[in-house]
């Protein structure tokens, strides 16, 4: 098995920031288009194409963290690029970087 590979999937991260339609005077949940961007990335969830996500703290802008899986490159970034919010400009993807898993298990 390739190194970063398991269980016949590759596993990368992706750090997505706030684009260029983003609002800087509204919280992430009041963002235009929350609601359809929330089930977009549930989805994902149930898909187990994202194992872990959330919004990185601290920052000066918005960015969010994500810890996914996916058997191709080229089909997950087909796949990132459906969510309504990048499409929008709310978002926009950041470096997608392949990840070896060296500590712990996916769930």
């Amino acid at each position: 098995m390739d190194a970063g590979t398991v269980r016949g999937v590759s596993l990368y991260v992706l750090v997505n920031e706030q684009g260029p339609r983003w609002d800087a005077s509204l919280p992430m949940r009041e963002q235009k288009g929350w609601s359809e961007h929330a089930r977009f990335m549930d989805a994902l969830v149930d898909d187990r194409i994202v194992v872990l996500g959330g919004p990185l703290r601290g920052g000066p802008s918005h960015r969010a963290l994500l810890v996914l899986r996916a058997p191709d490159v080229s089909q997950l970034k087909a796949r990132l690029a459906e969510d309504p919010w990048m499409r929008s400009g709310i978002l926009r993807m950041g470096e997608l970087i392949p990840w070896e898993l060296l500590l712990g298990e996916l769930p």
